[in-house]
Formats: structure tokens, sequence, C-alpha cells
């Protein structure tokens, strides 16, 4: 055989050239080993590259987990700051910073599927998706809030109650200073009685705002819109009286008192047009009552997700 002629031959292993009954020299013998060392190195080197990899991995899944619950955490606490903002630039912004951390959220679940799929964690993959799928619902319903509590038409329904509307009262109520001081003393009782009925029809009507801004209930605010209508006719009910009995004179100033209650009556219109909205009432009864649920289901979710993790790296460091 070739092997058996080629004694020390430095292309064959030692252990080779033994079972042919062949011992290398001492040169094929420094050969050999200087060729065993560089296969370990080699291997060596490759294994330490592959758990380099993986510890890497592994940090970067960590570092992205909490990300998410921190950002998801923000997240719900801007959308509850947008609630309860009493302006409309201040609800915005924080219904922004709302989105920007959900906008986050998207961009960290994108770069953690594929890391744990390459480290084949496969309780991790799936805790993560439960994740997605509670978020989508989280996602959904809080889109729904912000949109509401952006439009703040309570808050606004409220200004223009104790804005306009009451300079409006005001203005009616101020008009009626001429005719009492102007009508004769055997009418004066009567007529001062028309002014305080026309008066405290006002006055009931903007008692009534902020019951009617603050019910969720539509058969109350209807109930309420009824009174108000009601109240209303029996203010304009004593004005025509007044005009009736006051002198030609005084008769200007009734004018004034009802351009006054015309005005008083658009606003209350608005008033009850905004608040039938209740888009304050109803973002706030959501961020009590439906969101807390999924919130929480979010939060274990991704708190499973890091202590799966932290089990992951306890295992790799053994």
């Amino acid at each position: 055989m070739i092997l058996a002629r080629s004694k020390g031959h430095p292309c064959y292993p030692r252990a080779v050239l033994t079972v042919v009954g062949f011992a290398p020299g001492r040169r094929t013998r420094q050969l050999l080993a200087r060729l065993a060392g560089i296969v370990v190195f080699l291997g060596l080197a490759s294994g330490c590259q592959g758990g380099h990899n993986f510890f890497t991995q592994l940090a970067e899944s960590h570092r992205l987990a909490a990300e998410l619950r921190i950002q998801f955490n923000q997240a719900a606490d801007a959308s509850n700051r947008a609630v309860m903002a009493d302006t409309d630039e201040t609800s915005t912004a924080f219904a922004r910073d709302a989105d920007k951390a959900l906008q986050i959220i998207d961009t960290d679940v994108e770069k953690l599927v594929p890391l744990l799929h390459s480290l084949s964690l496969s309780k991790e993959i799936q805790v993560l998706e439960d994740f997605g799928k509670h978020f989508a619902q989280y996602r959904e319903l809080d889109r729904t809030i912000l949109t509401l509590a952006v439009e703040n038409t309570n808050l606004k329904a409220q200004d223009l109650a104790f804005g306009p509307a009451r300079e409006a009262a005001d203005n009616f109520r101020n008009s009626f200073g001429p005719v009492a001081q102007r009508v004769p003393p055997k009418d004066r009782c009567r007529i001062e009685g028309l002014i305080a009925k026309s008066m405290l029809a006002v006055r009931e009507i903007q008692i009534l705002y902020g019951p009617h801004i603050a019910e969720p209930n539509d058969a109350a605010m209807t109930n309420m819109e009824q009174e108000m209508a009601h109240l209303d006719a029996n203010a304009r009910s004593a004005v025509a009286s007044l005009t009736a009995m006051v002198p030609r004179d005084v008769r200007p100033a009734l004018s004034i008192a009802l351009s006054a209650l015309d005005r008083f009556k658009d606003l209350s219109r608005q008033i009850v047009a905004l608040s039938r909205r209740n888009t304050n009432v109803r973002s706030l009864k959501l961020s009590l009552q439906t969101k807390p649920p999924l919130s929480a289901a979010c939060n274990e979710s991704l708190r499973a997700l890091q202590d799966l993790l932290t089990k992951e790296d306890i295992k790799a460091t053994r």
C-alpha cells in the first residue's frame, strides 16, 4: 500500500499512520500539533462567536421588551391626560404624545419579532402574539377615546354657559332698569312681578345647563330641554305682558330685553347641541370603565415576556 511505503507522510494524521503500522517522525509530530491547535482555535472561535451573538440578541430582546412596557404605559398615561385636559390645546398635545408612544410600540414589536424567532424562543413568541391581540383592541378603543377627547364638546358647552350665555342673561336683567323706574306707581307692583317672573325663568334655564352638560343619558337630557323650552316660553310671555302694560315711550327698553332674550336662547341651543354630543363624558366613561381591563391585559403580557426572557438569561449563564 502507498501508506505503508510512505513512512512519516506529513499529509496523514498520526492516528491513521499508526493504524497502518507507522510512527511519524519529529517534524511530522510538530506539524500535526500545529494543525490540531489550529482546529481547536477555529472551533473555539466559532463557539465564542455563536455565544456572543446569542447573548447580544437576548440582551436586545430584553431591552425591547422593557421599552415596550415603558412606551405602553406612557401612551396610556398621555391618553388619560388628554381626556382630563381642560383646553383643546392641552388635550390635542397629550393625544399627540399618546400617538407617538403607540408608533414606537409598533416599531419595537417589528424589531423584537425576528429576534425571538432567531433565538427560537417559542414561549416568548406566543406571549408577544398575545400582547399583539390585546394591543390591537386597546389601540382601536384608544383611537375612539382620543377622537372624542379632543373635541371637548362638554367643555365648550360649559365655556358658553359661564361666558356668553351668562352675559346675555345679565343683559336681559339690566334692560329692565328703565322700565321699573318709568311706569305709573299704580302698575309698578304688577310690572315688577312680571319682570321677576321673566328673570326667574332665565336663571332657571342657566341652572339647568350644569346638569345637562354632565348628564350621559339622552332621555334625561330631553326632559331638561323640554323644561328649558317651557321656561323660555314663560319669560317671553312675561315680556309680552309688560309690553302691553307699559307706556309707549318705555317699550324700546323692552325691545332691548327681547333681543337679549333671543341672544340667550340662541346660546342655549348651542350649549344643548354641544352637550348632546357628550364627547368628554363619553371619553371619560370609556377611559374609566372599558379601557382598564385592556390596559391590564397588555401590561400582563409584557410582564410575562420580561419574566420569560429573564429565565433565558439565567439558563444561558449557568
